[in-house]
């Protein structure tokens, strides 16, 4: 969500996302300023199992997580990036070849976790027939209050951080056709984030199965009249 009055919003700071309005006035926004995160830090403080200690290594790490997922959804100029190293950077998501920072930032982040190697008709989302902004709309309607995102455990320091996480929201907006039931929707992953020696992110693995999120999204019930009514079309194995 974007602000007008970007003046106004610059003293407010994020206190999860550092660099959020730090020299905001030189910053190229996707929406015109910076983002508004209030919504989802109430639902990171009310539904979050852990709650680190400040400065401690898993508040350090949940915080440069939140920040660099603020960066790729909401900058469009790897120049003003702060969380990355540009020229090192690739994003490995459950084995498959990794993207670059440029890659990562034309598809969004949505796309490039929700990328697979499953058959086609398999797949119910297509993250190759998405757009940056078609996909983002999804999930920001599908889960109206926000996505939290927690670390669970912290393995390894710095350089290569090893981490335990998970994500969650409540499926209150329709999906891709389907009627929102409400649950509440989470998944597990781990993460391996390799960094300089200035904490900027060279490379970050993401492990995780898609069908903890895909079986809650799919269960509601298909809307009629919707261009997804046709079941036929996506055969779900989540559902099985």
């Amino acid at each position: 969500m974007a602000t007008e009055n970007q003046d106004s919003i610059q003293t407010a700071a994020d206190k999860y996302r550092s660099f959020l309005h730090e020299e905001a006035h030189n910053t190229e926004w996707r929406h015109g300023g910076p983002p508004i995160y209030d919504d989802v830090n109430k639902l990171f403080e009310q539904g979050r199992t852990k709650e680190w200690p400040k400065g401690s290594l898993e508040e350090v790490v949940q915080n440069a997580l939140k920040s660099w997922e603020m960066e790729m959804s909401h900058k469009t100029r790897l120049e003003d990036f702060r969380t990355i190293n540009p020229e090192k950077f690739k994003l490995i998501v459950n084995g498959r070849e990794g993207l670059s920072a440029e890659e990562t930032l034309k598809m969004g982040s949505y796309n490039a976790l929700l990328k697979s190697s499953m058959p086609e008709e398999y797949k119910y989302y297509k993250a190759d027939e998405e757009s940056f902004e078609s996909s983002h709309d999804a999930f920001r309607m599908a889960l109206p209050r926000g996505f939290a995102w927690e670390v669970i455990s912290v393995y390894s320091g710095p350089p290569l951080i090893a981490f335990k996480f998970r994500h969650w929201g409540y499926f209150e907006g329709p999906f891709k056709g389907h009627a929102p039931t409400g649950d509440l929707l989470q998944f597990y992953g781990i993460g391996i984030l390799k960094v300089d020696e200035s904490l900027r992110a060279e490379d970050v693995e993401i492990y995780y199965d898609p069908s903890e999120l895909f079986a809650g999204l799919l269960k509601g019930p298909l809307i009629s009249g919707s261009e997804h009514t046709d079941a036929s079309t996506h055969k779900c194995p989540f559902n099985a």
